[in-house]
């Protein structure tokens, strides 16, 4: 195996990772995933399908900056989630809760009424300071650098 082939495999194989890593906590863990959580997920997706391409076609140089871009597009994400949970800024209005202050019991109920299931800014699980959105930033972070290494590799 070449070594842009081994590194392809890597980056592919660590964005399978993650996603299967989150499938994990929400099927067997039981925790259902929120709106940016989902969101997260899908450039995993299609960083496994530029990867078998970039694999079985590694003369094709723009695929691994293609992969690169969704580890990134993936880690920004995750950073923005990361933000949202610890309060340093607002998260979609879809998926965050805002203040209850002023409001009548009748809007109360109508906010309650409206809520996800599954709120962004809640930090349902965390290892070592970091969420899983924390830790997908970083190591889809990490992903960004392999996929690069794999470009430059002739």
């Amino acid at each position: 195996m070449t070594r842009k082939r081994f590194l392809v495999l890597l980056a592919a194989g660590g964005s399978a990772a993650l996603l299967l890593g989150a499938w994990g906590f929400q099927y067997i863990g039981g925790m259902a995933p929120c709106k940016m959580c989902i969101w997260q997920r899908y450039p995993h997706g299609a960083a496994i399908l530029i990867g078998a391409l970039a694999f079985t076609m590694p003369g094709v140089r723009f695929l691994p900056l293609m992969g690169a871009a969704t580890a990134a597009l993936t880690s920004g994400i995750g950073i923005y989630h990361a933000g949202v949970e610890r309060g340093l800024w607002e998260g979609p209005s879809s998926c965050t809760s805002g203040s209850i202050s002023g409001l009548s019991a009748e809007e109360l109920m109508e906010q309650i009424m409206a809520a996800p299931l599954v709120r962004c800014d809640d930090i349902p699980w965390e290892m070592f300071g970091l969420s899983m959105a924390g830790w997908n930033a970083l190591l889809s972070g990490i992903l960004v650098l392999v996929w690069i290494a794999a470009w430059r590799t002739q």
